[in-house]
């Protein structure tokens, strides 16, 4: 007889999980601190880590192929990956998710700047301190840098 696969039931149980506990999992899957960033990308990242430890992470052939495809953006140009002026900026068509106050905001990363409500906007601090009423350093806001400005 089989046994049955633990690996749903771990990955239901990150919904009713406490973020405390999320964070606990994540240093205990990742061997490194949480990054400050929602509860729904810490819940998305330890269930895709779950997944990758119990089932195997890429093949080698999509690992070439993701190489290859990153040659072709940057004409293999392997100083270019790291010195690309928006290097930190996420590409366009990327959502930002935060949740303040009890209240979940999605951004999007357009072409030239973020929306939000349909609006454009030129930074996302602009964004946080509508959100907020105070001002905020956007990307720290939104966790793609923490506070000592590392990303």
């Amino acid at each position: 007889m089989n046994k049955p696969d633990p690996i749903p039931a771990r990955l239901a149980a990150l919904k009713t999980a406490t973020t405390p506990e999320l964070k606990a999992h994540w240093r205990d899957l990742f061997d490194s601190e949480p990054p400050p960033f929602n509860r729904r990308y810490l819940e998305s990242r330890l269930a895709y880590r779950i997944q990758e430890l119990a089932y195997g992470g890429l093949k080698p052939e999509t690992i070439r192929r993701l190489e290859r495809l990153g040659e072709e953006l940057d004409g293999g140009d392997k100083k270019k990956r790291g010195t690309r002026l928006d290097r930190d900026r996420p590409i366009t068509g990327t959502r930002l998710l935060r949740e303040w106050q009890g209240v979940e905001y999605i951004v999007t990363v357009t072409a030239d700047g973020f929306e939000w409500q349909g609006r454009p906007y030129q930074s996302l601090s602009a964004i946080a301190r509508a959100i907020t009423g105070t001002r905020w350093n956007g990307w720290v806001f939104f966790g793609l840098k923490n506070r000592r400005g590392r990303t």
